[in-house]
Protein backbone atom coordinates (compact mmCIF):
# COMPACT_ATOMS: atom_id res chain seq x y z
CA UNK A 1 0.00 0.00 0.00
CA UNK A 2 1.32 3.17 -1.00
CA UNK A 3 2.07 5.38 2.26
CA UNK A 4 -0.72 7.85 3.09
CA UNK A 5 1.58 10.77 4.23
CA UNK A 6 1.65 14.65 2.74
CA UNK A 7 3.97 17.50 3.58
CA UNK A 8 2.42 20.87 2.52
CA UNK A 9 4.17 24.25 3.30
CA UNK A 10 1.53 27.63 2.81
CA UNK A 11 2.81 30.68 2.66
CA UNK A 12 1.16 34.18 2.97
CA UNK A 13 1.77 37.77 3.99
CA UNK A 14 0.26 36.78 7.20
CA UNK A 15 1.35 33.34 8.05
CA UNK A 16 3.86 30.71 7.16
CA UNK A 17 2.43 27.62 7.88
CA UNK A 18 4.24 23.82 7.65
CA UNK A 19 1.96 20.74 7.84
CA UNK A 20 3.72 16.91 7.92
CA UNK A 21 1.24 14.38 8.36
CA UNK A 22 0.71 10.52 8.19
CA UNK A 23 -2.14 8.66 8.57
CA UNK A 24 -1.34 5.77 9.92
CA UNK A 25 1.01 6.91 12.46
CA UNK A 26 0.83 6.33 15.94
CA UNK A 27 -0.41 9.32 17.64
CA UNK A 28 3.01 11.68 17.73
CA UNK A 29 2.73 15.19 17.42
CA UNK A 30 5.60 18.43 17.26
CA UNK A 31 3.33 21.45 17.19
CA UNK A 32 4.71 24.97 17.39
CA UNK A 33 1.96 27.07 16.64
CA UNK A 34 2.43 30.28 19.21
CA UNK A 35 -0.63 29.49 21.40
CA UNK A 36 -0.25 27.50 23.49
CA UNK A 37 -3.72 25.96 23.78
CA UNK A 38 -4.25 25.65 20.11
CA UNK A 39 -1.23 23.32 20.61
CA UNK A 40 -3.11 21.02 23.42
CA UNK A 41 -5.83 20.83 20.81
CA UNK A 42 -3.82 19.63 17.59
CA UNK A 43 -2.39 17.11 19.66
CA UNK A 44 -5.70 15.66 20.56
CA UNK A 45 -6.30 15.06 16.92
CA UNK A 46 -2.73 13.32 16.94
CA UNK A 47 -3.39 11.26 19.48
CA UNK A 48 -6.89 10.41 19.48
CA UNK A 49 -6.92 10.07 15.17
CA UNK A 50 -3.53 7.74 15.59
CA UNK A 51 -2.31 10.48 12.88
CA UNK A 52 1.20 12.05 13.31
CA UNK A 53 1.17 15.36 12.83
CA UNK A 54 3.68 18.00 12.53
CA UNK A 55 2.83 21.86 12.72
CA UNK A 56 5.15 24.96 12.75
CA UNK A 57 3.67 27.86 12.69
CA UNK A 58 5.16 31.62 12.25
CA UNK A 59 1.93 34.03 12.23
CA UNK A 60 0.42 37.81 13.23
CA UNK A 61 -0.15 36.93 17.11
CA UNK A 62 0.45 40.60 17.38
CA UNK A 63 -2.55 41.82 15.90
CA UNK A 64 -4.14 37.83 17.52
CA UNK A 65 -4.63 34.27 16.66
CA UNK A 66 -7.37 34.51 13.91
CA UNK A 67 -5.01 34.11 11.15
CA UNK A 68 -2.91 31.38 12.27
CA UNK A 69 -5.67 29.12 13.60
CA UNK A 70 -7.79 29.33 10.27
CA UNK A 71 -4.62 28.73 8.16
CA UNK A 72 -3.36 25.88 9.51
CA UNK A 73 -6.95 24.46 9.72
CA UNK A 74 -6.31 25.07 5.73
CA UNK A 75 -2.67 23.37 5.32
CA UNK A 76 -3.91 20.69 7.76
CA UNK A 77 -7.10 20.33 5.43
CA UNK A 78 -4.73 20.41 1.83
CA UNK A 79 -2.53 17.81 3.45
CA UNK A 80 -4.83 15.06 4.77
CA UNK A 81 -6.62 15.59 1.38
CA UNK A 82 -3.55 15.00 -0.83
CA UNK A 83 -2.67 11.98 1.71
CA UNK A 84 -6.17 10.27 2.00
CA UNK A 85 -5.62 10.56 -2.04
CA UNK A 86 -8.90 9.22 -3.57
CA UNK A 87 -10.05 7.61 -0.81
CA UNK A 88 -10.65 3.68 -2.55
CA UNK A 89 -10.38 1.61 0.70
CA UNK A 90 -11.48 4.23 3.35
CA UNK A 91 -14.94 3.43 5.22
CA UNK A 92 -15.45 6.76 4.77
CA UNK A 93 -17.41 7.97 7.47
CA UNK A 94 -16.65 8.43 10.80
CA UNK A 95 -18.38 9.19 14.19
CA UNK A 96 -16.83 9.34 18.09
CA UNK A 97 -18.55 10.52 21.25
CA UNK A 98 -16.14 11.87 23.54
CA UNK A 99 -17.14 13.18 27.60
CA UNK A 100 -14.68 14.94 29.58
CA UNK A 101 -16.22 15.45 33.49
CA UNK A 102 -19.69 17.41 32.96
CA UNK A 103 -18.71 17.95 28.88
CA UNK A 104 -20.02 15.84 26.45
CA UNK A 105 -19.51 16.19 22.47
CA UNK A 106 -20.44 14.03 19.29
CA UNK A 107 -18.18 14.66 15.95
CA UNK A 108 -19.22 12.99 12.40
CA UNK A 109 -17.13 13.20 9.35
CA UNK A 110 -17.70 11.88 5.52
CA UNK A 111 -15.13 12.32 3.14
CA UNK A 112 -17.59 13.30 0.67
CA UNK A 113 -15.73 15.18 -1.86
CA UNK A 114 -17.94 18.24 -0.69
CA UNK A 115 -16.96 21.15 2.02
CA UNK A 116 -19.79 21.34 4.51
CA UNK A 117 -19.72 21.89 8.31
CA UNK A 118 -22.26 22.29 10.89
CA UNK A 119 -20.96 23.08 14.17
CA UNK A 120 -23.22 23.92 17.51
CA UNK A 121 -20.72 24.76 20.50
CA UNK A 122 -22.00 27.06 22.98
CA UNK A 123 -18.13 27.82 24.73
CA UNK A 124 -19.21 28.89 28.34
CA UNK A 125 -16.37 31.98 27.76
CA UNK A 126 -14.74 34.01 24.96
CA UNK A 127 -11.11 32.50 25.86
CA UNK A 128 -9.01 29.99 27.08
CA UNK A 129 -5.99 31.10 27.76
CA UNK A 130 -4.50 33.05 24.25
CA UNK A 131 -7.00 30.76 22.28
CA UNK A 132 -10.25 32.77 21.38
CA UNK A 133 -13.20 30.52 21.09
CA UNK A 134 -14.18 31.63 18.02
CA UNK A 135 -11.27 30.33 16.54
CA UNK A 136 -12.35 26.87 16.73
CA UNK A 137 -15.14 27.37 14.07
CA UNK A 138 -12.53 29.01 12.19
CA UNK A 139 -10.02 25.95 12.42
CA UNK A 140 -12.83 23.67 11.21
CA UNK A 141 -14.14 25.70 8.62
CA UNK A 142 -10.34 25.96 6.89
CA UNK A 143 -10.30 22.44 7.67
CA UNK A 144 -13.41 21.18 5.64
CA UNK A 145 -13.14 23.71 2.68
CA UNK A 146 -9.99 22.01 1.85
CA UNK A 147 -9.67 18.18 2.89
CA UNK A 148 -13.41 18.59 1.43
CA UNK A 149 -15.08 16.73 3.91
CA UNK A 150 -19.05 17.19 5.32
CA UNK A 151 -18.33 17.78 9.17
CA UNK A 152 -20.90 17.86 11.87
CA UNK A 153 -19.63 19.07 15.42
CA UNK A 154 -22.03 19.38 18.48
CA UNK A 155 -21.50 19.94 22.42
CA UNK A 156 -24.27 18.17 23.56
CA UNK A 157 -23.33 19.86 27.45
CA UNK A 158 -20.31 21.48 29.08
CA UNK A 159 -19.63 23.99 31.64
CA UNK A 160 -16.12 24.58 31.47
CA UNK A 161 -14.81 25.42 28.03
CA UNK A 162 -11.85 23.80 28.22
CA UNK A 163 -13.87 20.21 28.88
CA UNK A 164 -15.87 21.53 25.88
CA UNK A 165 -13.15 22.58 23.57
CA UNK A 166 -11.17 19.00 24.41
CA UNK A 167 -14.06 17.03 23.62
CA UNK A 168 -14.42 18.56 20.14
CA UNK A 169 -11.12 18.01 19.62
CA UNK A 170 -10.37 14.24 20.65
CA UNK A 171 -14.19 13.69 18.89
CA UNK A 172 -12.55 14.69 15.94
CA UNK A 173 -9.91 13.16 15.86
CA UNK A 174 -11.45 9.60 16.82
CA UNK A 175 -14.20 10.66 13.72
CA UNK A 176 -11.16 10.83 11.45
CA UNK A 177 -9.56 7.51 12.40
CA UNK A 178 -12.68 5.59 12.02
CA UNK A 179 -13.29 7.52 8.54
CA UNK A 180 -9.86 6.72 7.13
CA UNK A 181 -9.43 3.17 8.51
CA UNK A 182 -9.43 1.07 5.20
CA UNK A 183 -12.25 -1.50 4.90
CA UNK A 184 -10.96 -4.92 4.61
CA UNK A 185 -13.96 -5.65 2.73
CA UNK A 186 -13.97 -2.71 0.55
CA UNK A 187 -9.83 -2.29 -1.37
CA UNK A 188 -9.65 -0.89 -3.72
CA UNK A 189 -13.07 -0.03 -4.04
CA UNK A 190 -14.21 3.98 -4.16
CA UNK A 191 -16.98 4.17 -1.14
CA UNK A 192 -19.63 5.68 -3.35
CA UNK A 193 -22.36 5.02 -5.90
CA UNK A 194 -20.73 7.60 -8.22
CA UNK A 195 -17.74 6.09 -8.01
CA UNK A 196 -15.98 8.64 -7.41
CA UNK A 197 -15.20 11.00 -4.35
Amino acid sequence: MKPRTAEVIRNTKETQISVKLNIDGTGQSKLETGIGFFDHMLDQIARHGMIDLEVTAVGDLHIDGHHTVEDVGITIGQALANAVGDKAGVKRYGHAYVPLDEALSRVVVDFSGRPGLVMHVPFKSGSIGLFDTQLAFEFFQGFVNHALVTLHIDNLRGENSHHQAETVFKAFGRALRMALELDPRGIGVIPSTKGVL
